[in-house]
């Protein structure tokens, strides 16, 4: 591995924390919300890649392909409802739908 798996660990805590951070700030917009996930979800993966590189197994690389078919499922199903929503409501505001699951 060229680069040491110390930075690899530090780079991938900053990504995450910058992915919390975007999910804690744009809390009321859906879109950043989902964004904030997937950037979460990518430092995981950067994790398992640097994991797997390290210890010379492929368990960390398999685990990295889940999460890419993982996020690809969640990201288009996610794109549906938030266009879903915006015909339906002309915003994208998590406000607004708080009332859509109450009974």
């Amino acid at each position: 591995m060229i680069v040491p798996f110390e930075h690899v660990i530090a780079l991938a805590g900053i990504i995450f924390s910058l992915g919390l951070v975007c999910v804690l700030a744009w809390r009321s917009n859906i879109i950043m919300l989902l964004i904030g996930m997937e950037i979460m979800l990518n430092s995981a993966m950067l994790v398992f890649v640097a994991g797997s590189a390290r210890w010379g197994g492929l368990d960390g690389q398999l685990f990295a392909l889940m999460i890419m078919a993982m996020t690809s499922a969640e990201v288009s199903l996610a794109l549906a409802l938030v266009v879903y929503l915006h015909r339906r409501r002309s915003t994208v505001d998590v406000d607004e739908f708080r009332e859509l699951g109450e009974p």
